[in-house]
């Protein structure tokens, strides 16, 4: 057992996991939706990107793309939040939330993506 794939998939599953748990739920209800989670989905993800740098095989340059796409989204979603609630007259209302989730979910979808591609390799390193 390698220490640096332990920690590796660590950080993909728990930024898979934080990403899930900002997401799930009413799209547009606000009260169910933790701007820490995002937060931590947003830092999480950060480290983990930080983290499939060193690969430089074809699985981990997928890894690190979809890595690159869930932090754009996650970013972006920070972003709306922070439009939303520190400069709209409006506030965090039921569109803007649905924005800020929305981006969280492709995010997500990009996590996923990630955690198969994991397994996959994971699987396939069982077999050499």
């Amino acid at each position: 057992m390698s220490l640096e794939k332990v920690i590796f998939g660590f950080f993909v599953l728990l930024a898979a996991t934080l990403n899930f748990g900002f997401f799930i739920g009413d799209l547009a209800d606000p009260k169910l939706h933790n701007e820490y989670e995002l937060f931590a989905a947003v830092v999480v993800n950060l480290i983990a990107t930080v983290l499939k740098f060193g690969d430089r095989t074809q699985i981990g340059a997928v890894h690190l793309a979809t890595s690159l796409v869930a932090d754009l989204q996650l970013i972006a979603a920070t972003l709306a939040w922070t439009w939303a609630t520190q400069v709209s007259a409006d506030g965090l209302n039921g569109e803007s939330m649905a924005a800020v989730v929305s981006l969280s979910g492709g995010a997500l979808l990009a996590n996923i993506v990630s955690v198969v591609l994991l397994v996959i390799e994971t699987v396939s390193f069982q077999r050499r």
